[in-house]
């Protein structure tokens, strides 16, 4: 029997800052992640309802994890990535500015989630599903996000530089 591979879909806002092309991504919240940075951010990302369009879950999981709509912008589909533990993941760019120093104020609820923590203790904390947002410029980027998401991070390069994939 095989079962069919989790997915989730996500959008990166990207623009133009001072030391080239700069991502927007969120650091994973909660305790296993605390005092990580090497490969705990991410992409705003998430798992799809039930018949939705992947699109359509890229802008519905980055407004419930930022807590605000996505920027309106051009697009470009960035495809998909296989990640270490299976899931696959498919994300769009989008060339949008978000002003983060003014979000707190614009910010609606964000998504949480609720684990066992201690893991197997019975005890369980809910936090936010990613604990901040912050532009990098993409070279700065590469190191800190999910290993295979980086690939996100070649594919939108390229795109920029107007090179196939």
């Amino acid at each position: 029997m095989t079962t069919a591979a989790r997915t989730s879909a996500g959008l990166l806002l990207h623009r133009a800052g001072p030391a080239g092309v700069e991502v927007l991504l969120g650091h994973m919240g909660g305790p296993f992640w605390a005092r990580k940075q090497q490969g705990a951010w991410t992409v705003p990302k998430g798992e799809p309802l039930d018949g939705e369009d992947p699109h359509d879950t890229a802008l519905r999981e980055f407004a419930e994890e930022v807590g605000v709509p996505a920027p309106p912008g051009d697009e470009v589909d960035l495809g998909e990535v296989r990640q270490r533990a299976g899931k696959v993941v498919r994300v769009w760019a989008r060339a949008a500015d978000l002003d983060l120093d003014g979000l707190a104020s614009a910010r609606g609820p964000v998504s949480e989630v609720t684990v066992d923590w201690p893991p197997r203790s019975g005890r369980t904390v809910t936090f936010p599903e990613l604990d901040e947002l912050r532009w990098l410029p993409v070279e700065d980027a590469r190191p800190l996000v999910v290993a295979a998401q980086a690939a996100f991070l070649d594919r939108l390069l390229e795109h920029l530089a107007g090179r196939p994939r």
